[in-house]
């Protein structure tokens, strides 16, 4: 073979042994590329099944064991009734529940006295709200929607043109809707520990930051989820990879002195748990801090007086060991809007209708102007 030849010979192989080499890394990086998308795709898949909510577990009616009334739009509220006979009271009162609580914790059958059912004519009914309990969920609540499923209550129970409302913590919220969208309706209001949105638009930046910090890191996560991110709120609070919210928990760090003697009475903190979360927890406890923590379409800052001819009035207590709400927010608010009738309680933690003699004194001031508890309307400094 001639010299030329051969060289031709190794260039040729030289070419192959290259193509080939180029081949194997085309191929090895396609191949890696490949394993990436499908675990880029895998995992994406994997986090989107992860962050949806399961289905709400509905109740049988068969197995229901209360009233319910039914909604125009087809859902039943289930209602528990306590006190004077409903066509024969003189005042009559609709409870509005807490977080991850029912109908079934209302105080008013424990603890108001039935001297003063009798004495006053009190009627109360309880709720379960729309997720809770026997309620049946509401995939459109909203802070409007429940102020109207109030009002569609009081109406099929027959109460009346005009009822009292009282709520207890995030039943304290909710209060502030139907003092926006149905005054009207309302003979006075008394909101007891009321929950604070940290977004509401007029609260100051700077006390709102401090009242925030003052809440535990792991709450502070979850509202800010529940804020920002509501599509992620069910995942967050079933995660097992960072601390989810406190007060889900139940974590006795989120109880004052005065709130742990409360339970040490009561026998435990939720003894209806499991009546309250029968539902599952997104359609009660999850859609609960979505809608009590996402961007509200008013501020209670900016409600007018409902009763400017005093023929009603709205109380706001508080306790200022409350280790559920920071009383320095609730302070602000109280000094912001002089028709609210402030009382802050020394020594007294988030639980204040459970302490002995308190539902007494908070439900006769609301309905008659009588109280002998310390009242201060001390504005934040």
């Amino acid at each position: 073979m001639s010299g030329e030849a051969r060289e031709k010979k190794n260039k040729s192989e030289a070419s192959t042994r290259s193509h080939t080499r180029n081949t194997q890394a085309r191929s090895s990086s396609d191949v890696f590329k490949t394993i990436l998308l499908v675990v880029f795709v895998g995992s994406l898949a994997w986090f989107y099944k992860a962050i949806q909510p399961p289905p709400p577990i509905t109740v049988a009616s068969t197995a229901v064991t209360s009233p319910r009334i039914k909604m125009r739009d087809g859902r039943h509220l289930a209602y528990k009734e306590f006190g004077f006979p409903r066509d024969e009271a003189k005042f009559k009162i609709i409870y509005i529940h807490g977080f991850d609580s029912c109908m079934l914790d209302s105080p008013f059958p424990q603890f108001l006295s039935q001297a003063l059912v009798e004495e006053l004519r009190i009627y109360t009914v309880s709720f379960d709200r729309p997720g809770y309990g026997e309620s049946d969920p509401d995939p459109n609540r909203s802070p409007r929607s429940i102020a109207l499923d109030i009002e569609e209550l009081a109406d099929g129970l027959g109460l009346g043109p005009k009822f009292y409302v009282v709520g207890l913590s995030m039943g304290g919220e909710i209060t502030w809707t139907c003092l926006k969208y149905i005054p009207h309706r309302l003979a006075g209001a008394a909101l007891i520990g009321p929950v604070i949105n940290y977004w509401w638009r007029n609260l100051p930046r700077d006390i709102n930051r401090e009242a925030f910090s003052l809440t535990s890191p792991a709450d502070q996560w979850a509202l800010r989820v529940a804020h920002y991110a509501p599509w992620l709120t069910y995942w967050w609070n079933t995660q097992k990879w960072f601390p989810f919210s406190n007060v889900i928990a139940g974590d006795p760090l989120i109880f004052s002195r005065q709130d742990k003697e409360v339970l040490s009475k009561l026998g435990g903190f939720r003894p209806n748990l499991a009546y309250t979360r029968q539902q599952g927890e997104y359609e009660s406890i999850h859609r609960d801090l979505k809608v009590g923590f996402s961007s509200w379409e008013f501020d209670p800052l900016d409600l007018q007086d409902p009763f400017p001819n005093n023929n009603g009035s709205v109380h706001l207590w508080h306790g200022d060991e409350d280790m559920f709400v920071p009383v320095k927010l609730q302070r602000y608010i109280a000094s912001k809007l002089p028709w609210i009738r402030y009382h802050e309680l020394s020594g007294s933690g988030h639980l204040l209708p459970y302490v002995e003699g308190l539902t007494d004194k908070i439900t006769k001031s609301l309905l008659v102007g009588e109280e002998d508890v310390t009242e201060s309307r001390e504005a934040s400094a």
